[in-house]
């Protein structure tokens, strides 16, 4: 972690993040009334204050459980003044199953989790069926989960996942197009310079 990334980490996080709590009330978090995303694994935030930035309407909530990007955020939140984003640095899991109300969420942003390409790794993918369910009993009717990933093998996986969700339906036959509000991130570009080939798969909750 660079030396901004931890003044950022002490300075802001009392200002922007959120205390690990059961169950989380996110309009009193927010101080108002509007739709909710939450965000998992943001990275370096590079994606999640550019798309906070583009809807204001729409509130925040990043998760991920690493100082360096956590400590990076929370400086593109202070330094360009965004006040639709919050910062939980919490296993998303625990957050999900255990901090989150049923019908609270608007969306769930995954883009470009972990992989874990070695096959016995497999067992540590964030998408397994459980969590899965749990994402979908989080978001209100109409709400979405958007996952992008350049691993072509977990793609299929994730599809096939979400495909046997009944909470879900897919949004496309099967990959979507790349929504215009998910901006291209560096990484994703060097991986497409490399020849690597970039799913989105979107969902959504259904009315019943």
């Amino acid at each position: 972690m660079s030396d901004a990334q931890q003044r950022a980490c002490e300075a802001l996080y009392p200002r922007y993040g959120v205390a690990v709590d059961a169950p989380l009330d996110v309009r009193a978090l927010f101080g108002r009334d509007a739709p909710v995303v939450l965000e998992i694994g943001f990275g370096m935030g590079e994606t999640t204050a550019a798309i906070a930035a583009a809807r204001p309407d729409i509130d925040f909530l990043g998760v991920d459980v690493h100082w360096p990007g956590v400590g990076a955020l929370l400086r593109r939140i202070d330094s360009t003044g965004l006040s639709n984003v919050r910062v939980l640095r919490h296993d998303a899991v625990d957050v999900v199953e255990r901090m989150i109300a049923p019908a609270t969420l608007a969306g769930v942003h995954i883009f470009f989790p972990d992989p874990w390409p070695k096959k016995r790794h497999h067992k540590r993918r964030l998408l397994k069926p459980p969590f899965v369910h749990a994402l979908a009993n989080c978001l209100v009717p109409g709400g979405y989960v958007h996952v992008a990933t350049d691993w072509l093998p977990y793609a299929d996986e994730i599809l096939e996942t979400l495909t046997a969700e009944p909470l879900l339906a897919n949004t496309a036959e099967r990959f979507a197009p790349r929504p215009e509000s998910r901006p291209l991130t560096k990484f994703e570009q060097r991986g497409m310079a490399r020849g690597h080939e970039v799913r989105d798969v979107v969902f959504r909750r259904s009315a019943a």
